[in-house]
């Protein structure tokens, strides 16, 4: 259970201190009471950094400047916000930099609400706080597998600081490609259930007469196929975690057995008998807006709730590009431990890459580090190198790729490529029409399988065609799921 952060208060006037202690203690706060002499000369390490919340300061009877005072409480608990008791005339005078460290005045005697509404500043006071100093340490340990140093990343990493130490279900919203499943995962390897089991599950990718048995399991003849026993998800995640992802595709009729599961904690294989115990954490994710299907009847509101306790949103990476930079070294970093080689990057290419929407989001951005530490190893990327569609601001050293740009057109292997991306009109020695096409729709199919995490039926509702046709294009292409 997390501590909860101390009050600190400093006063020499001992007759206000019944006072407050009183109010405090009807708070349910921890709190200590220091006079001025007591606390200049204490070194007390159970008040230092983020462990007190808010500083009651009162006057004091020593000949000492309230901005020594002030700087004194910034190097001891630097995250405190300070509340003056009474009224200090030299606040109106203060730095800056400490000004801004006073939130508030309590007159005495003071009231139960207005008590509150200081702890309330402080609050907010601190938020920002913490966040700064989480984002001067982004290789923390802590999460450390989720890259990026901006404000949203930061604010998913203390959504999930909170959550961790409690056992409770988790609904992770965010676009494809987002990074849900890693979210997921660290919160099992930092959680109370670390050393049981994590068990994922597409409820998206498997058809919806088979979830049933995938997620419960189903005993010898309980159905057409079951030549066996198996064991379902719930049961290997016992003790574990079990990972619910695109669970707004799960169909109604799955719904309903599984909001018994959460209420219950226990269920059945298909076609058995005995009830098994559900001794699991459940953490689920989903591209979808489960409010929106909730109106539209697709989604049940009480499974909603059961499993919406804590929320955590990932963002897009077209709203934290900043972390592409960030992005890049890690995944580089891991291509690098697969065998592939390092690839380093122009500002101008980075500066395009920012500009670039992300409709795949971070799984896009591994789609594209993977392919150019394969067509330039140990080499270095600019905006030319760059694929067409990537290509956002203008290449700052044209000079430097004419040559280049001779021997490309005189070679018979650059007009598939080259026309796969862009043709503004027919050229004058004309082109391979069959190759331009196929490199035009392959290109196509790699782009909507990017998006969709190579989910078939979904690319195939994209390029508006039907699943059987698009597998049978993959097949001739040589393309493969991933």
């Amino acid at each position: 259970m997390t501590a909860q952060p101390k009050l600190l208060i400093i006063d020499d006037d001992l007759s206000r201190r019944e006072l407050i202690r009183a109010a405090l203690s009807f708070l349910g706060r921890p709190f200590e009471f220091y006079g001025f002499v007591d606390w200049l000369q204490s070194d007390d390490q159970s008040l230092k950094g983020d462990k007190v919340s808010l500083v009651l300061l009162g006057q004091s009877e020593l000949p000492i400047s309230l901005e020594k005072l002030l700087r004194n409480l910034q190097q001891k608990t630097p995250d405190a916000a300070v509340v003056t008791l009474d009224e200090w005339s030299e606040v109106a005078e203060l730095p800056d930099d400490l000004k801004s460290g006073v939130t508030g005045q309590l007159n005495v005697p003071f009231s139960y609400q207005e008590l509150l509404d200081q702890l309330h500043k402080a609050q907010l006071y601190s938020r920002p706080s913490l966040g700064a100093r989480d984002a001067n340490n982004p290789s923390s340990e802590l999460f450390s597998s989720l890259v990026g140093s901006s404000r949203s990343m930061r604010l998913v990493r203390q959504a999930m600081s909170q959550v961790t130490g409690r056992d409770v279900n988790v609904l992770i919203t965010g676009e494809s490609g987002t990074g849900k499943e890693v979210v997921a995962r660290n919160l099992h390897d930092y959680s109370v259930r670390k050393n049981g089991p994590f068990v994922p599950i597409n409820c998206g990718a498997i058809p919806a007469d088979l979830l049933e048995s995938e997620l419960f399991g189903h005993e010898r003849g309980a159905f057409t196929g079951a030549v066996s026993s198996r064991s379902g998800r719930f049961e290997l995640a016992q003790g574990g975690t079990l990972f619910l992802d695109e669970v707004g595709d799960m169909p109604l009729s799955m719904q309903v057995k599984l909001l018994r599961v959460l209420q219950e904690r226990k269920f059945e294989r298909i076609g058995g008998t005995k009830t098994l115990e559900a001794d699991i954490r459940v953490i689920a994710a989903t591209h979808k807006n489960l409010e929106e299907m909730i109106e539209e009847g697709s989604f049940r509101e009480d499974l909603y709730y059961r499993l919406n306790v804590f929320p955590i949103e990932m963002p897009p990476l077209r709203e934290r590009t900043e972390d592409i930079p960030l992005l890049l070294d890690e995944l580089l970093g891991r291509l690098k431990k697969q065998g592939f080689d390092s690839v380093r990057f122009q500002m101008s290419a980075l500066e395009s890459l920012k500009a670039h929407p992300w409709p795949g989001n971070v799984r896009e951005l591994s789609n594209l580090a993977e392919r150019l530490a394969i067509l330039f190893p140990n080499g270095v990327v600019g905006v030319s190198e760059l694929p067409a569609r990537f290509q956002h601001v203008e290449e700052p050293d044209p000079a430097r790729y004419a040559n280049t740009e001779e021997l490309l057109e005189s070679s018979s292997v650059t007009g598939a490529i080259a026309s796969a991306t862009h043709l503004d009109h027919l050229p004058e020695e004309g082109l391979d029409l069959k190759a331009h096409l196929e490199a035009i729709e392959r290109s196509l199919i790699e782009q909507s399988l990017a998006v969709h995490e190579g989910v078939v039926a979904r690319a195939a509702e994209l390029l508006k065609i039907r699943r059987t046709t698009l597998v049978e294009k993959m097949r001739k292409y040589g393309m493969q799921r991933k």
